[in-house]
């Protein structure tokens, strides 16, 4: 799954990370999902124009919205969570989710405590795909079985993302949180 570039842009004198570090997950598996999710608005558009129900109005409405909903959010659902974008700059964590970049989250570097290589981060761990939280364990963004970055925040919680390529990001991250004269002494 490591199909993209990473680092994009240049490197900053006296160090050996990008300015800018980019990487990205995919999950082709929920492709699948989605085309579950365009069956079912299928069925309730077929329902709704060809219908020959004689049982009455009120269930034949029901199955068509039923079938719709069902489809709507099944199709949107999984293409949200088909890939996640990480971008690290010299102030912030970005990741963005699925093609339209949302949901997005932003922490700014100052409030990331440290960063941490996790070597098998898995759906069945945080309860499946997507944007995910758990009391215990923090929240995460999951689009795959793999590797992954998780971020320990100063308010005491976490925060992990599956990414390809996540021992890097760790590195990056790493050096960002590092004092700036810890950096020049290099």
């Amino acid at each position: 799954m490591r199909d993209h570039p990473h680092g994009e842009g240049g490197t900053p004198e006296g160090s050996d990370c990008p300015e800018v570090w980019t990487g990205r997950a995919t999950n082709r598996a929920q492709w699948l999902l989605a085309l579950g999710g365009c069956a079912c608005m299928a069925l309730g558009i077929e329902l709704a124009v060809d219908s020959a129900w004689t049982s009455g109005v009120a269930p034949l409405v029901m199955s068509v919205v039923g079938c719709i909903a069902a489809g709507v959010l099944v199709l949107f659902g999984t293409l949200a969570f088909v890939h996640v974008a990480v971008k690290v700059d010299k102030d912030y964590l970005e990741v963005r989710c699925g093609h339209m970049g949302l949901p997005r989250r932003r922490i700014p570097l100052s409030q990331v405590a440290g960063a941490d290589f996790a070597p098998r981060v898995t759906p069945r761990h945080w309860g499946g795909w997507g944007y995910r939280w758990r009391p215990e364990k923090g929240t995460a963004v999951v689009v795959r079985r793999g590797e992954g970055v998780v971020l320990r925040l100063w308010d005491g919680h976490t925060f992990t993302i599956t990414v390809d390529d996540a021992e890097s990001a760790v590195r990056v991250i790493r050096d960002r949180l590092r004092p700036a004269s810890s950096r020049a002494a290099r």
